[in-house]
Protein backbone atom coordinates (compact mmCIF):
# COMPACT_ATOMS: atom_id res chain seq x y z
CA UNK A 1 0.00 0.00 0.00
CA UNK A 2 2.13 2.83 -1.48
CA UNK A 3 1.78 5.56 1.07
CA UNK A 4 -0.07 4.21 3.50
CA UNK A 5 0.01 3.19 6.99
CA UNK A 6 0.92 -0.73 6.52
CA UNK A 7 -1.55 -2.25 9.15
CA UNK A 8 -0.40 -3.56 12.26
CA UNK A 9 -0.47 -7.74 11.05
CA UNK A 10 -0.49 -9.26 14.82
CA UNK A 11 -3.09 -6.99 15.92
CA UNK A 12 -5.11 -8.09 13.04
CA UNK A 13 -4.75 -11.70 13.45
CA UNK A 14 -5.71 -11.34 16.45
CA UNK A 15 -8.87 -9.77 15.96
CA UNK A 16 -9.56 -12.73 12.71
CA UNK A 17 -9.11 -15.32 15.59
CA UNK A 18 -11.48 -13.36 17.95
CA UNK A 19 -14.03 -12.96 14.82
CA UNK A 20 -13.65 -16.59 14.23
CA UNK A 21 -14.77 -17.51 17.45
CA UNK A 22 -18.27 -16.05 16.28
CA UNK A 23 -18.41 -18.16 13.62
CA UNK A 24 -21.98 -19.96 13.03
CA UNK A 25 -21.79 -23.71 12.98
CA UNK A 26 -24.45 -24.66 10.30
CA UNK A 27 -27.59 -26.94 10.87
CA UNK A 28 -26.19 -30.70 9.42
CA UNK A 29 -28.61 -34.07 9.89
CA UNK A 30 -25.52 -36.06 9.56
CA UNK A 31 -23.80 -34.32 12.86
CA UNK A 32 -20.85 -33.18 10.61
CA UNK A 33 -18.53 -30.34 11.99
CA UNK A 34 -18.10 -27.10 10.19
CA UNK A 35 -15.46 -24.81 10.36
CA UNK A 36 -14.84 -22.27 12.85
CA UNK A 37 -13.63 -19.60 9.89
CA UNK A 38 -12.67 -15.18 10.63
CA UNK A 39 -12.25 -12.84 7.96
CA UNK A 40 -10.54 -8.95 8.40
CA UNK A 41 -10.33 -6.52 5.05
CA UNK A 42 -8.16 -3.60 6.05
CA UNK A 43 -8.82 -1.68 3.33
CA UNK A 44 -6.37 0.79 2.10
CA UNK A 45 -7.71 4.22 4.03
CA UNK A 46 -7.19 1.93 6.86
CA UNK A 47 -10.92 1.39 7.61
CA UNK A 48 -11.71 -2.62 8.76
CA UNK A 49 -14.34 -4.79 8.16
CA UNK A 50 -14.60 -7.96 9.62
CA UNK A 51 -17.19 -11.47 8.91
CA UNK A 52 -16.91 -14.92 10.13
CA UNK A 53 -18.43 -18.25 8.37
CA UNK A 54 -22.10 -18.32 8.67
CA UNK A 55 -22.69 -14.71 9.66
CA UNK A 56 -25.06 -13.53 7.68
CA UNK A 57 -26.26 -16.82 5.85
CA UNK A 58 -25.53 -20.22 7.05
CA UNK A 59 -22.99 -22.34 4.91
CA UNK A 60 -21.62 -18.67 3.25
CA UNK A 61 -17.62 -18.35 3.97
CA UNK A 62 -16.28 -15.90 5.99
CA UNK A 63 -14.05 -13.80 2.59
CA UNK A 64 -17.38 -14.64 0.34
CA UNK A 65 -19.46 -12.54 3.34
CA UNK A 66 -16.35 -10.35 3.59
CA UNK A 67 -15.85 -9.84 -0.01
CA UNK A 68 -19.25 -10.36 -1.65
CA UNK A 69 -21.97 -9.01 0.72
CA UNK A 70 -20.20 -6.21 2.84
CA UNK A 71 -17.96 -4.73 0.12
CA UNK A 72 -19.53 -6.04 -3.66
CA UNK A 73 -19.30 -2.22 -4.65
CA UNK A 74 -15.86 -1.17 -2.77
CA UNK A 75 -13.03 -1.19 -4.48
CA UNK A 76 -10.22 -2.91 -2.82
CA UNK A 77 -6.98 -2.12 -4.26
CA UNK A 78 -4.63 -1.87 -1.51
CA UNK A 79 -6.71 -3.94 0.79
CA UNK A 80 -4.99 -6.82 2.91
CA UNK A 81 -6.94 -9.82 3.33
CA UNK A 82 -6.61 -11.87 7.14
CA UNK A 83 -8.00 -15.17 6.95
CA UNK A 84 -7.73 -17.97 10.02
CA UNK A 85 -8.22 -20.66 6.99
CA UNK A 86 -6.79 -21.06 3.59
CA UNK A 87 -8.99 -19.75 0.77
CA UNK A 88 -10.91 -22.54 -1.18
CA UNK A 89 -9.27 -22.96 -4.17
CA UNK A 90 -10.81 -23.32 -8.30
CA UNK A 91 -12.91 -25.75 -8.15
CA UNK A 92 -14.00 -26.29 -4.31
CA UNK A 93 -16.72 -25.07 -4.88
CA UNK A 94 -20.43 -25.87 -6.95
CA UNK A 95 -20.02 -24.63 -10.06
CA UNK A 96 -20.65 -21.34 -11.06
CA UNK A 97 -19.69 -20.66 -7.59
CA UNK A 98 -16.28 -18.85 -7.25
CA UNK A 99 -14.04 -20.00 -5.01
CA UNK A 100 -12.65 -17.51 -2.37
CA UNK A 101 -9.03 -17.59 -4.08
CA UNK A 102 -10.61 -16.28 -7.52
CA UNK A 103 -12.41 -13.56 -5.74
CA UNK A 104 -9.45 -12.68 -3.62
CA UNK A 105 -8.02 -12.31 -7.08
CA UNK A 106 -10.26 -10.60 -9.07
CA UNK A 107 -11.03 -8.13 -6.06
CA UNK A 108 -7.64 -7.33 -6.59
CA UNK A 109 -6.18 -7.85 -3.36
CA UNK A 110 -2.55 -8.20 -3.41
CA UNK A 111 -1.38 -9.07 -0.14
CA UNK A 112 -3.20 -12.14 2.11
CA UNK A 113 -2.47 -13.31 5.70
CA UNK A 114 -3.34 -17.24 5.82
CA UNK A 115 -4.21 -18.79 9.27
CA UNK A 116 -3.71 -22.52 8.86
CA UNK A 117 -3.99 -24.75 5.53
CA UNK A 118 -7.21 -26.35 4.38
CA UNK A 119 -6.90 -29.43 6.12
CA UNK A 120 -7.39 -31.89 3.51
CA UNK A 121 -4.06 -33.04 2.30
CA UNK A 122 -5.12 -33.32 -1.49
CA UNK A 123 -6.31 -29.64 -1.68
CA UNK A 124 -4.06 -28.73 1.18
CA UNK A 125 -1.87 -25.36 -0.27
CA UNK A 126 -3.71 -25.27 -3.46
CA UNK A 127 -5.24 -21.91 -2.49
CA UNK A 128 -2.90 -20.60 -1.30
CA UNK A 129 -0.38 -21.47 -4.42
CA UNK A 130 -3.75 -20.39 -6.66
CA UNK A 131 -3.03 -16.78 -4.95
CA UNK A 132 0.30 -16.84 -5.22
CA UNK A 133 0.53 -17.68 -9.13
CA UNK A 134 -1.66 -14.69 -9.71
CA UNK A 135 0.99 -12.17 -8.04
CA UNK A 136 -0.69 -12.10 -4.55
CA UNK A 137 1.98 -11.89 -1.56
CA UNK A 138 0.70 -14.67 0.75
CA UNK A 139 2.01 -14.39 4.35
CA UNK A 140 1.21 -17.24 7.62
CA UNK A 141 -0.19 -16.13 11.25
CA UNK A 142 2.06 -16.44 13.99
CA UNK A 143 2.49 -20.41 15.11
CA UNK A 144 0.83 -19.50 18.40
CA UNK A 145 -2.43 -18.30 17.04
CA UNK A 146 -2.02 -21.02 14.32
CA UNK A 147 -2.02 -23.34 17.44
CA UNK A 148 -5.47 -21.84 18.70
CA UNK A 149 -6.87 -22.21 15.16
CA UNK A 150 -6.18 -25.68 15.08
CA UNK A 151 -7.39 -26.25 18.36
CA UNK A 152 -10.49 -24.37 17.68
CA UNK A 153 -11.65 -26.80 14.68
CA UNK A 154 -10.35 -30.06 15.48
CA UNK A 155 -13.54 -31.90 14.91
CA UNK A 156 -13.63 -29.98 11.82
CA UNK A 157 -10.11 -30.95 11.14
CA UNK A 158 -10.57 -34.50 11.75
CA UNK A 159 -13.38 -35.04 9.22
CA UNK A 160 -12.15 -32.65 6.31
CA UNK A 161 -10.70 -35.93 4.21
CA UNK A 162 -14.26 -37.29 4.37
CA UNK A 163 -15.73 -34.07 3.47
CA UNK A 164 -13.56 -32.63 0.82
CA UNK A 165 -13.76 -36.58 -0.80
CA UNK A 166 -17.36 -36.33 -0.81
CA UNK A 167 -17.44 -32.98 -2.13
CA UNK A 168 -15.02 -33.98 -5.11
CA UNK A 169 -16.85 -36.34 -6.19
CA UNK A 170 -20.21 -34.36 -6.84
CA UNK A 171 -18.20 -32.54 -10.12
CA UNK A 172 -15.31 -32.23 -11.90
CA UNK A 173 -12.50 -29.59 -11.87
CA UNK A 174 -9.77 -28.33 -13.16
CA UNK A 175 -7.14 -29.28 -10.57
CA UNK A 176 -4.22 -27.19 -9.32
CA UNK A 177 -1.06 -29.36 -9.36
CA UNK A 178 1.23 -28.74 -6.33
CA UNK A 179 3.71 -31.59 -7.60
CA UNK A 180 4.43 -33.35 -10.96
CA UNK A 181 4.43 -36.30 -8.07
CA UNK A 182 0.32 -36.09 -7.94
CA UNK A 183 0.66 -37.63 -11.94
CA UNK A 184 0.00 -41.33 -12.24
CA UNK A 185 4.07 -43.00 -12.66
CA UNK A 186 4.20 -44.27 -16.61
CA UNK A 187 5.19 -48.33 -16.73
CA UNK A 188 4.01 -49.03 -13.21
CA UNK A 189 1.24 -50.59 -11.57
CA UNK A 190 -0.03 -52.41 -8.42
CA UNK A 191 2.55 -55.02 -8.61
CA UNK A 192 5.25 -52.19 -7.59
CA UNK A 193 3.86 -51.45 -4.13
CA UNK A 194 4.77 -53.16 -0.79
CA UNK A 195 2.27 -54.63 0.74
CA UNK A 196 3.42 -54.58 4.20
CA UNK A 197 3.50 -50.58 4.26
CA UNK A 198 0.18 -50.90 2.95
CA UNK A 199 -1.03 -52.52 5.55
CA UNK A 200 0.68 -50.49 8.34
CA UNK A 201 -1.07 -47.87 6.58
CA UNK A 202 -4.62 -49.14 6.27
CA UNK A 203 -4.02 -50.13 10.17
CA UNK A 204 -3.15 -46.21 10.73
CA UNK A 205 -5.95 -45.25 9.05
CA UNK A 206 -8.12 -47.47 10.76
CA UNK A 207 -9.59 -49.44 8.50
CA UNK A 208 -10.74 -52.86 8.89
CA UNK A 209 -8.50 -55.74 7.57
CA UNK A 210 -11.51 -56.99 6.87
CA UNK A 211 -12.15 -54.64 4.17
CA UNK A 212 -12.27 -55.82 0.24
CA UNK A 213 -9.32 -54.53 -1.57
CA UNK A 214 -11.13 -52.88 -3.99
CA UNK A 215 -12.56 -50.48 -1.37
CA UNK A 216 -8.97 -50.15 -0.17
CA UNK A 217 -7.88 -49.11 -3.92
CA UNK A 218 -11.32 -46.52 -3.82
CA UNK A 219 -9.65 -45.10 -0.92
CA UNK A 220 -6.42 -44.74 -2.15
CA UNK A 221 -7.64 -43.22 -5.32
CA UNK A 222 -9.45 -40.54 -3.66
CA UNK A 223 -6.13 -39.66 -1.43
CA UNK A 224 -4.73 -39.34 -4.60
CA UNK A 225 -2.09 -41.98 -4.18
CA UNK A 226 -3.84 -44.40 -7.41
CA UNK A 227 -4.85 -42.98 -10.44
CA UNK A 228 -7.45 -44.55 -12.83
CA UNK A 229 -5.31 -44.66 -16.40
CA UNK A 230 -6.74 -46.54 -19.27
CA UNK A 231 -9.33 -49.19 -17.04
CA UNK A 232 -6.25 -50.04 -14.65
CA UNK A 233 -5.15 -48.87 -11.74
CA UNK A 234 -1.78 -46.81 -11.39
CA UNK A 235 0.43 -45.49 -8.49
CA UNK A 236 0.72 -41.91 -8.36
CA UNK A 237 4.23 -40.17 -8.24
CA UNK A 238 3.12 -39.78 -4.41
CA UNK A 239 2.14 -43.57 -3.73
CA UNK A 240 5.25 -44.83 -5.14
CA UNK A 241 7.54 -42.64 -2.78
CA UNK A 242 5.55 -44.02 -0.22
CA UNK A 243 4.76 -47.40 -0.72
CA UNK A 244 6.74 -48.48 -3.71
CA UNK A 245 9.12 -51.55 -3.52
CA UNK A 246 11.75 -49.58 -5.42
CA UNK A 247 10.64 -45.94 -5.62
CA UNK A 248 14.15 -44.67 -7.13
CA UNK A 249 13.80 -47.10 -10.24
CA UNK A 250 10.94 -44.37 -11.15
CA UNK A 251 11.79 -41.60 -9.12
CA UNK A 252 15.94 -41.30 -9.63
CA UNK A 253 15.77 -38.51 -6.46
CA UNK A 254 13.79 -40.84 -4.09
CA UNK A 255 15.19 -42.63 -1.08
CA UNK A 256 17.94 -41.45 1.70
CA UNK A 257 21.72 -42.01 1.43
CA UNK A 258 23.46 -42.57 4.46
CA UNK A 259 26.87 -42.56 5.42
CA UNK A 260 28.44 -43.17 9.07
CA UNK A 261 32.29 -41.58 9.11
CA UNK A 262 34.00 -43.45 11.75
CA UNK A 263 37.02 -42.24 14.45
CA UNK A 264 39.66 -44.50 12.78
CA UNK A 265 38.71 -42.49 9.22
CA UNK A 266 36.83 -45.49 7.47
CA UNK A 267 33.51 -44.85 6.04
CA UNK A 268 30.29 -46.95 6.10
CA UNK A 269 27.35 -46.26 3.57
CA UNK A 270 23.62 -47.15 3.62
CA UNK A 271 21.32 -46.31 1.31
CA UNK A 272 17.47 -46.49 2.51
CA UNK A 273 15.82 -46.72 -0.80
CA UNK A 274 12.24 -48.67 -0.42
CA UNK A 275 9.22 -47.36 0.67
CA UNK A 276 9.61 -43.69 2.25
CA UNK A 277 7.44 -44.79 4.98
CA UNK A 278 10.04 -47.71 6.09
CA UNK A 279 13.25 -44.92 5.90
CA UNK A 280 13.04 -43.50 9.24
CA UNK A 281 12.93 -46.28 11.65
CA UNK A 282 15.51 -48.26 9.45
CA UNK A 283 18.33 -45.49 9.51
CA UNK A 284 17.83 -45.37 13.21
CA UNK A 285 17.94 -49.08 13.85
CA UNK A 286 21.22 -49.32 11.39
CA UNK A 287 22.50 -46.16 13.54
CA UNK A 288 21.63 -47.93 16.86
CA UNK A 289 23.52 -51.08 15.50
CA UNK A 290 26.53 -49.61 14.33
CA UNK A 291 27.51 -46.51 16.05
CA UNK A 292 29.08 -47.03 19.81
CA UNK A 293 26.69 -45.73 22.44
CA UNK A 294 27.43 -41.70 21.78
CA UNK A 295 26.42 -41.04 26.30
CA UNK A 296 27.74 -43.14 28.98
CA UNK A 297 24.22 -45.00 30.16
CA UNK A 298 25.50 -44.98 33.80
CA UNK A 299 22.29 -42.83 34.93
CA UNK A 300 18.85 -41.91 33.98
CA UNK A 301 19.77 -38.43 33.33
CA UNK A 302 22.21 -39.69 30.64
CA UNK A 303 19.48 -42.62 29.24
CA UNK A 304 17.67 -39.91 28.69
CA UNK A 305 19.73 -37.62 26.65
CA UNK A 306 20.74 -40.74 24.68
CA UNK A 307 16.66 -41.23 23.86
CA UNK A 308 16.65 -37.80 22.76
CA UNK A 309 19.57 -37.71 20.70
CA UNK A 310 18.12 -40.51 18.51
CA UNK A 311 14.38 -38.78 18.88
CA UNK A 312 15.68 -35.59 17.54
CA UNK A 313 17.17 -37.37 14.68
CA UNK A 314 14.48 -39.29 13.89
CA UNK A 315 11.84 -36.53 13.58
CA UNK A 316 14.65 -34.51 11.23
CA UNK A 317 14.66 -37.71 8.78
CA UNK A 318 11.15 -37.61 8.75
CA UNK A 319 11.16 -33.72 7.79
CA UNK A 320 13.83 -33.98 5.29
CA UNK A 321 11.92 -36.77 3.48
CA UNK A 322 8.47 -34.93 3.87
CA UNK A 323 9.50 -31.84 3.14
CA UNK A 324 12.08 -31.74 0.44
CA UNK A 325 11.59 -30.00 -2.65
CA UNK A 326 11.04 -33.53 -5.34
CA UNK A 327 11.63 -30.91 -8.15
CA UNK A 328 15.24 -31.05 -7.00
CA UNK A 329 16.00 -34.05 -9.65
CA UNK A 330 19.72 -34.36 -8.72
CA UNK A 331 19.91 -34.32 -5.11
CA UNK A 332 19.01 -37.18 -2.79
CA UNK A 333 18.30 -36.55 1.14
CA UNK A 334 21.42 -37.65 3.29
CA UNK A 335 22.02 -38.80 6.39
CA UNK A 336 25.37 -38.72 7.47
CA UNK A 337 26.86 -39.70 11.44
CA UNK A 338 29.95 -38.16 12.30
CA UNK A 339 31.50 -39.14 16.15
CA UNK A 340 30.42 -35.69 17.28
CA UNK A 341 27.70 -34.68 15.44
CA UNK A 342 24.09 -36.55 13.12
CA UNK A 343 23.65 -34.44 10.13
CA UNK A 344 20.44 -34.46 7.78
CA UNK A 345 20.35 -32.77 4.48
CA UNK A 346 17.43 -32.20 2.65
CA UNK A 347 17.30 -30.62 -0.82
CA UNK A 348 15.78 -27.38 -1.69
CA UNK A 349 14.82 -23.93 0.36
CA UNK A 350 11.76 -24.06 2.73
CA UNK A 351 8.20 -23.44 0.81
CA UNK A 352 7.14 -20.25 0.75
CA UNK A 353 6.73 -17.93 2.69
CA UNK A 354 8.49 -19.74 5.25
CA UNK A 355 11.98 -18.44 5.77
CA UNK A 356 15.16 -20.38 6.66
CA UNK A 357 15.72 -17.60 9.59
CA UNK A 358 12.43 -19.08 10.75
CA UNK A 359 13.50 -22.74 10.93
CA UNK A 360 16.56 -21.24 12.83
CA UNK A 361 14.85 -20.38 15.72
CA UNK A 362 11.99 -23.47 15.73
CA UNK A 363 9.11 -21.23 15.34
CA UNK A 364 8.31 -21.27 11.51
CA UNK A 365 4.87 -21.09 10.36
CA UNK A 366 3.17 -24.28 9.84
CA UNK A 367 2.95 -24.95 6.25
CA UNK A 368 3.41 -28.14 4.07
CA UNK A 369 5.17 -28.31 0.83
CA UNK A 370 4.40 -31.96 0.21
CA UNK A 371 0.73 -32.19 2.50
CA UNK A 372 -0.06 -35.50 1.31
CA UNK A 373 3.41 -36.82 2.29
CA UNK A 374 2.69 -35.42 5.86
CA UNK A 375 -1.07 -37.13 5.74
CA UNK A 376 0.30 -40.33 5.27
CA UNK A 377 3.23 -40.28 7.59
CA UNK A 378 0.52 -38.31 10.08
CA UNK A 379 -1.39 -41.10 9.83
CA UNK A 380 0.85 -43.87 10.31
CA UNK A 381 2.07 -42.14 13.64
CA UNK A 382 5.39 -41.54 11.53
CA UNK A 383 5.13 -37.51 12.17
CA UNK A 384 4.00 -35.19 14.47
CA UNK A 385 0.82 -32.81 14.55
CA UNK A 386 1.52 -30.70 11.49
CA UNK A 387 4.18 -27.95 12.69
CA UNK A 388 5.06 -29.25 16.11
CA UNK A 389 8.06 -31.40 15.12
CA UNK A 390 10.23 -27.91 14.97
CA UNK A 391 8.55 -26.89 18.86
CA UNK A 392 9.36 -30.11 20.17
CA UNK A 393 12.88 -30.92 18.76
CA UNK A 394 13.74 -27.36 20.85
CA UNK A 395 12.04 -28.26 23.74
CA UNK A 396 13.20 -31.81 24.11
CA UNK A 397 16.88 -31.22 22.96
CA UNK A 398 17.04 -28.15 25.81
CA UNK A 399 15.15 -30.85 28.58
CA UNK A 400 17.83 -33.31 28.58
CA UNK A 401 20.32 -31.03 28.24
CA UNK A 402 21.66 -31.53 24.76
CA UNK A 403 22.64 -28.48 22.95
CA UNK A 404 19.66 -27.03 20.67
CA UNK A 405 20.00 -28.53 17.01
CA UNK A 406 20.89 -26.10 14.42
CA UNK A 407 19.57 -25.02 10.78
CA UNK A 408 21.65 -23.58 7.95
CA UNK A 409 21.78 -23.81 3.76
CA UNK A 410 24.45 -25.27 1.97
CA UNK A 411 23.15 -24.99 -1.76
CA UNK A 412 20.44 -26.51 -3.10
CA UNK A 413 20.32 -28.44 1.02
CA UNK A 414 18.93 -27.21 4.15
CA UNK A 415 20.98 -28.77 6.72
CA UNK A 416 20.11 -30.18 10.32
CA UNK A 417 22.54 -30.33 12.33
CA UNK A 418 21.86 -32.64 15.53
CA UNK A 419 25.03 -32.35 18.20
CA UNK A 420 26.67 -35.08 20.59
CA UNK A 421 28.00 -32.82 22.93
CA UNK A 422 28.49 -29.08 23.76
CA UNK A 423 31.39 -28.83 21.78
CA UNK A 424 30.60 -30.31 18.93
CA UNK A 425 28.21 -26.91 18.78
CA UNK A 426 30.97 -24.66 16.98
CA UNK A 427 31.94 -25.11 13.47
CA UNK A 428 35.55 -26.18 13.23
CA UNK A 429 37.83 -22.71 12.67
CA UNK A 430 35.77 -21.67 16.29
CA UNK A 431 36.67 -24.32 18.42
CA UNK A 432 39.83 -22.85 19.88
CA UNK A 433 37.14 -20.19 21.57
CA UNK A 434 36.48 -23.35 24.25
CA UNK A 435 40.02 -23.18 24.92
CA UNK A 436 39.69 -19.90 26.32
CA UNK A 437 37.07 -20.33 29.16
CA UNK A 438 38.17 -21.43 32.87
CA UNK A 439 36.05 -24.59 33.55
CA UNK A 440 33.42 -22.98 35.27
CA UNK A 441 32.59 -20.76 32.39
CA UNK A 442 32.82 -24.03 30.41
CA UNK A 443 30.13 -25.74 32.72
CA UNK A 444 27.89 -22.46 32.00
CA UNK A 445 28.28 -22.53 28.64
CA UNK A 446 27.13 -26.26 28.54
CA UNK A 447 23.98 -25.54 30.03
CA UNK A 448 23.50 -22.53 27.72
CA UNK A 449 23.78 -24.01 24.26
CA UNK A 450 20.80 -26.44 25.72
CA UNK A 451 18.75 -22.73 25.11
CA UNK A 452 17.94 -20.14 22.40
CA UNK A 453 18.08 -16.87 24.90
CA UNK A 454 19.28 -16.70 28.16
CA UNK A 455 18.64 -13.75 30.78
CA UNK A 456 21.27 -12.94 33.65
CA UNK A 457 19.35 -13.78 36.43
CA UNK A 458 18.36 -17.00 34.82
CA UNK A 459 22.13 -18.20 34.42
CA UNK A 460 22.63 -16.73 38.35
CA UNK A 461 19.74 -18.89 39.40
CA UNK A 462 20.83 -22.50 37.32
CA UNK A 463 24.32 -22.39 38.20
CA UNK A 464 24.16 -21.03 41.75
CA UNK A 465 26.35 -18.58 41.04
CA UNK A 466 27.02 -14.96 42.80
CA UNK A 467 25.10 -11.78 40.99
CA UNK A 468 29.09 -10.54 40.27
CA UNK A 469 30.52 -14.04 38.80
CA UNK A 470 27.64 -14.43 36.87
CA UNK A 471 28.10 -11.57 35.18
CA UNK A 472 31.95 -11.78 34.30
CA UNK A 473 30.75 -14.82 32.99
CA UNK A 474 28.52 -13.44 30.44
CA UNK A 475 30.27 -10.63 29.47
CA UNK A 476 33.49 -12.76 28.50
CA UNK A 477 31.18 -15.68 26.63
CA UNK A 478 29.50 -11.62 24.93
CA UNK A 479 33.59 -10.91 24.20
CA UNK A 480 34.23 -14.27 22.46
CA UNK A 481 31.07 -14.02 20.39
CA UNK A 482 29.82 -17.14 21.87
CA UNK A 483 26.13 -14.66 23.36
CA UNK A 484 24.90 -11.68 21.34
CA UNK A 485 22.24 -9.09 23.21
CA UNK A 486 18.98 -8.57 23.24
CA UNK A 487 17.80 -5.33 22.97
CA UNK A 488 19.43 -2.28 24.47
CA UNK A 489 23.07 -2.10 25.31
CA UNK A 490 22.53 -2.80 28.88
CA UNK A 491 20.66 -5.19 28.32
CA UNK A 492 19.97 -8.13 30.24
CA UNK A 493 18.68 -10.84 27.84
CA UNK A 494 21.38 -12.84 25.46
CA UNK A 495 20.81 -14.96 21.97
CA UNK A 496 23.02 -18.21 22.38
CA UNK A 497 25.33 -18.20 19.54
CA UNK A 498 26.55 -21.66 18.47
CA UNK A 499 27.50 -22.92 15.19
Amino acid sequence: MPGKKRPDARKMMELAVEVMKQAVAEPRADGKASPLVGAVLVKADGKVDTASRGELRHGDHAEFTLLERKNRDTRLDGAVLFSTLEPCAPGARHPPKLSCAERIVLARIREVWVGIEDPDPTVDRKGIKYLQDNGVEVHLFDRDLQEVIQEANEDFIDQAEERATAARDAWNAEPIILSGLEEAVASTDLRDLDRESLNAYRAGTGVSQDIAPEELERRLVQQGLLREQEGALVPTGYGLLLFGKEPRLAIPQAGLLGTIHYPDGTEEPRDFDGPLVSAPEQAIQWLKDKLPNPIDRTGARRRLRDDVLFELLREGIVNALVHRDYGIAGAKCQLIARPDKLVVMSPGLPVAPITLEQLQVFDAPMLSRNPLLHFVFGKMALAEERGLGLKSMKLRASDAGLPLPAYSYKAPYVVLTVFRSAEAAFLEERSGILEQLTDPEREGWNWMVTREVITTAEYQEVMSLPNRTAKNHIRKLKELGLLKPIGAARASRYKVVRS
